[in-house]
């Protein structure tokens, strides 16, 4: 996928999640000094990322489940869950 494309996926992702949680876009998101993140809601700062075949993985580990808890060695755990587990648990 060229640039642009790619940039422009992205920057729609991020405005779908920022309308989901009710958040909002951070301008030039992690392109300008001063911003980080991709989206600020429910008192956050979210990093976005969509691949098209990507975290195939996760979603398999997922499975049925309610939420995925990872861990790298020396790292803090992530928790991973469907977004609409995620609104369920924010009363959204």
């Amino acid at each position: 996928m060229s640039g642009k494309r790619s940039r422009d996926k992205g920057a729609r992702a991020e405005r779908d999640f920022a309308k989901r949680i009710g958040g909002r876009r951070v301008p030039l998101s992690g392109a300008m000094k001063g911003y980080k993140g991709d989206v600020i809601g429910l008192g956050m700062t979210w990093e976005c990322k969509k691949r098209k075949g990507g975290f195939k993985t996760l979603y398999k580990w997922l499975g049925e489940n309610d939420a995925l808890a990872i861990q790298a060695d020396r790292k803090e755990w992530l928790v991973v869950i469907p977004l609409y587990k995620f609104e369920e648990l924010i009363d959204k």
